[in-house]
């Protein structure tokens, strides 16, 4: 891997093209060199994955909004739809929308955690529909997916977004356009232009993830994959973008992050070195934000020695200063302890989360959402018993670079009526790679399967799965066959969706 260190330079102190970060993204973009067989292997994976999560959100509210937007953008030769018809095609970029949504909707894909946070599946979306659309085969798309996770990983690495109030979707557009480049194994040039232009258009606040949370937390990476289209669709015409985008004077790092006092490093991989990012990623077993989910298997471990839930006085969790001040009673958000508060928002409480599944010894996508599962007084009392601590232990372990050392997860001490405590603790979630289950390809077929049953036919989940098996083989008239048609003999006839101005 090569260091490299950015800061804002001013006006007076030029920075050639080839010292700029989007321009290293740019060279990594470009980079032929094969992706080798454990990368390609769990791209497959984290393709299943998106698509078991799109499925089970199919149906819902934002999801079909969005799908209802882009089926106004027919085109020719054009990308899939989830849950569309299979012969229907749209303009990519509406593609990328619409089925980023989809993916994005019930918070349940994969996660980085470091500097800075992300959801790097968000990346398959616009990718896999600008393949279909240019008639690519798998081989490209394995190319193209596992540069932008290459990117992104660097990124969430080297550049902390949330200290400045920056959405993470900042360092996906630049991703996404980095992937798209290479898949279409564009020169240098124009995916040095494409990644400003991204970065430039996809810079947004983190008030989408703060107090009252909207469905926007779920178009936002959308919005970023369908920027990065249209990005590379300029850049590939000859236009240029701002530049220097991070380091100029009045650029990202000058006036969004650190200013001229910030430095960062980000590391990227050498020419000819291996892009094997993915790696380092994990998916979540659990329908919420990714540091709940070490916190769910615990409640689950607990559940047992703490029996009935009302004997308890208090639950006092010691985490990182992320998840207390993101997810936990740091945050400082009465909506995250409001029984009304809209699922974004739960999914984004670790004190409802924790109840939830302390009282239930279990996890679900919608039940453990419900407005009657919130509602219900035994929770809401218990609810409010929880409070978060940052442990300075469990931030530094949080930003450790050591992989074995790295954990998301806390301890818990449960407050009896008797005055007795029961502690317990947990660094990763099972599913994570060091954790007890570490999901493998049989893990992600079966939450496919699982996620998938009464919206997609089997039939078709069988073909979809049979065309990830052979991904890097595939022809172009495959790639463009790689997607999901909601069933419609089980499709129910009420969900109407209201009109915008098309």
């Amino acid at each position: 891997m090569q260091a490299h260190r950015v800061r804002a330079h001013k006006s007076s102190e030029p920075l050639e093209p080839p010292a700029q970060l989007a321009h290293r993204i740019a060279e990594v973009a470009a980079d032929p060199v094969p992706v080798d067989a454990e990368t390609t292997e769990m791209v497959g994976n984290r393709i299943i994955d998106n698509a078991a999560v799109a499925a089970a959100a199919l149906r819902r509210r934002p999801v079909r909004s969005a799908r209802a937007q882009a089926l106004r953008h027919p085109f020719a030769p054009g990308a899939a739809v989830l849950g569309a018809p299979a012969s229907t095609r749209v303009s990519p970029e509406w593609a990328a929308w619409a089925n980023g949504v989809a993916v994005r909707e019930l918070d349940f894909h994969d996660t980085f955690l470091a500097a800075d946070y992300s959801h790097p599946g968000d990346n398959i979306p616009p990718v896999l529909a600008v393949a279909q659309h240019t008639g690519l085969g798998g081989r490209e798309l394995v190319r193209g997916i596992a540069a932008g996770y290459e990117i992104q990983v660097a990124l969430v690495k080297g550049i902390c977004l949330h200290e400045h109030k920056i959405d993470h979707i900042a360092h996906l557009g630049p991703s996404a356009a980095a992937g798209i480049g290479a898949l279409l194994g564009l020169p240098v040039s124009a995916v040095h232009q494409a990644v400003q232009q991204a970065l430039h258009v996809t810079t947004t606040t983190r008030q989408s993830r703060k107090g009252e949370i909207s469905s926007w937390k779920a178009y936002a990476p959308a919005f970023a994959g369908k920027m990065a289209v249209e990005a590379v669709d300029r850049a590939m015409r000859g236009e240029g973008a701002p530049s220097p985008a991070y380091e100029g004077e009045d650029g990202f790092i000058a006036r969004l992050l650190g200013g001229f006092g910030a430095s960062y490093t980000v590391e990227l991989p050498a020419p000819g070195e291996p892009k094997r990012a993915i790696l380092q990623t994990y998916t979540k077993e659990h329908s919420a934000e990714y540091q709940s989910q070490a916190l769910i298997d615990l409640a689950r471990r607990m559940r047992p020695r703490v029996g009935d839930t009302s004997r308890i006085r208090s639950v006092t969790i010691r985490t990182s200063h992320h998840t207390h001040h993101v997810i936990g009673t740091g945050a400082g958000d009465p909506q995250k302890t409001d029984p009304g508060a809209s699922r974004e928002t739960l999914d984004h409480s670790i004190m409802y989360i924790f109840a939830v599944a302390l009282q239930d010894g279990a996890w679900h996508h919608e039940r453990s959402y419900s407005p009657e599962r919130a509602r219900r007084p035994d929770t809401v009392d218990l609810w409010r018993r929880i409070t978060t601590v940052e442990d300075p232990a469990w931030t530094e372990r949080y930003h450790s670079t050591d992989p074995e050392k790295k954990a998301f997860g806390g301890h818990v001490a449960i407050e009896l009526d008797d005055g007795s405590v029961i502690t317990d603790e947990l660094a990763v979630a099972d599913a994570h790679p060091l954790g007890e289950r570490p999901f493998t390809r049989p893990d992600y077929i079966a939450k496919f399967r699982t996620l998938a049953d009464g919206v997609v036919s089997r039939t078709d989940q069988d073909a979809f799965l049979d065309l990830v098996e052979r991904l890097p083989e595939l022809a172009p008239e495959e790639v463009r066959r790689l997607t999901l048609t909601e069933d419609p003999a089980t499709a129910p006839g009420d969900l109407p969706v209201s009109k915008g101005l098309f």
